[in-house]
């Protein structure tokens, strides 16, 4: 006779405590069972060495351990497409209902209909619940229903709820106990499922009060090490964004609040307007004649433009996996407006290198660079990437740390002129939009 239980579907919700669906499994009648999915038809995408799957792993292994320390329970890991491992573990177990958090993005979407099809027909509930934000979907709207596709006013109202809200956190340490008994449960190495430990590594983050505090005034000048690093952690879940908006209560600063806001104001247009993932959120601008050279774009992709701020940026990115802030603008807007190449391409290439990516935000910003977006920089506005070194990084520090032989014969010499680049991206913008 097999063991009723629960399964309790980890997934962009890497911590025991403070999780949502976790707590919800952990208070149900049966016995939870732990598990996390590596996803084939997302992981044979990626490199063999990409750090977020390394962190990934470690993060589980990590989590394991103190399951198996503490409750004598561990957390099963599979490999493959997630509908073939569920059709395995309705065989082995006596499941009655498979918990987990909610995901918004479009694959995850589809995935999580198919594999909630698939549990109705052999009676299992699947129940999901809100955890990677404070408010998703519906839940900041207009007041006829309609969603907000500008940041101000969405913000205004967030804040306006978020008085209202009841922050609750939920603590698990009571009901770790209603984990299954069984510390053997199946386990994977990085090599299992076509990965080698990455040489990057993922930065803690750090959300102190005096980052908090000073966070306004530095957060504008890539050579300081002023911002949070929290990106990934809320991406992957290993930080409780109700904890952060707590902090960010505590401290009442307005600035750190707006970046919190800011990534769910990007999650929820993705959730209402799925499109624009791959396309426009204003048509007109697929009508754009993109230039779309392969060879200016590895030079781009590689740091060698001759801008020494956008080459900085692009190879912090490709030597660390984080890129600050101020110069992701920059190095969007010379790839789509310096060189008209289409803002997919860029979107693409940090989604590969990026350890913070999340889809809602890369799209979100790569669209707003491009002029496309919600929200969005009007397309006549294009940064000047000499006059943006003197204005973050004047003593040129952070260009000096990554670009090593700027200010020598080896530099690279600049790939288009700044002056007849504005004026060819102006024509070609205005001939697409108008």
């Amino acid at each position: 006779m097999k063991q009723p239980l629960n399964i309790f579907w980890f997934r962009r919700d890497l911590r025991l405590d403070d999780n949502v669906g976790f707590y919800q499994a952990l208070k149900s009648d049966y016995p939870v069972l732990p598990i996390f999915i590596f996803d084939s038809e997302i992981l044979d995408k990626l490199p063999e060495d990409d750090a977020r799957v390394t962190f990934i792993y470690e993060t589980l292994q990590n989590m394991r351990d103190t399951l198996q320390r503490e409750y004598d329970s561990s957390i099963a890991m599979f490999y493959g497409k997630p509908v073939d491992i569920y059709k395995q573990l309705i065989e082995a177990y006596d499941v009655h209902s498979v918990y987990t958090n909610h995901d918004y993005e479009p694959y995850a979407r589809d995935r999580d209909s198919n594999i909630k099809k698939l549990l109705s027909t052999h009676d299992i509930t699947f129940k999901t619940f809100k955890d990677q934000v404070i408010f998703e979907k519906d839940e900041v709207v207009k007041k006829d229903g309609d969603p907000y596709v500008v940041y101000t006013p969405y913000m205004k109202v967030w804040k306006e709820q978020f008085k209202t809200h009841d922050l609750e956190i939920f603590y698990t340490n009571s009901f770790l106990n209603n984990v299954v008994k069984h510390s053997r449960l199946p386990n994977l190495t990085l090599s299992d499922i076509g990965f080698k430990k990455s040489s990057q590594s993922i930065a803690d983050y750090t959300v102190t009060p005096s980052l908090i505090q000073d966070y306004e005034a530095k957060r504008n000048f890539p050579a300081k090490d002023a911002t949070s690093r929290l990106g990934p952690h809320l991406r992957f879940g290993t930080v409780s964004i109700r904890k952060m908006a707590k902090k960010a209560i505590a401290e009442d600063n307005e600035i750190f609040w707006q970046e919190l806001i800011w990534r769910e104001f990007f999650m929820q247009i993705l959730w209402h307007f799925p499109h624009t993932a791959k396309d426009s959120f204003k048509s007109k601008y697929d009508r754009i004649e993109w230039r779309n050279n392969e060879a200016e774009f590895k030079k781009w992709c590689d740091g060698q433009t001759g801008y020494p701020l956008v080459d900085a940026g692009m190879r912090q990115l490709n030597e660390t996996g984080f890129m600050h802030n101020r110069v992701r603008m920059l190095v969007g807007s010379f790839l789509c407006k310096h060189l008209l190449i289409d803002w997919r391409w860029g979107e693409a290439y940090f989604a590969e290198k990026l350890h913070d990516y999340e889809m809602a935000s890369n799209v979100g910003n790569w669209q707003w660079v491009a002029g496309s977006g919600v929200d969005a920089a009007p397309y006549f506005r294009i940064f000047n990437p000499t006059t943006q070194i003197d204005k973050f990084d004047k003593n040129k520090t952070y260009i000096k740390t990554y670009v090593s032989e700027f200010d020598t014969d080896d530099y690279a010499e600049k790939m288009v002129d700044h002056k007849e680049a504005r004026e060819r991206c102006l024509k070609t913008y205005k001939e697409a939009v108008s």
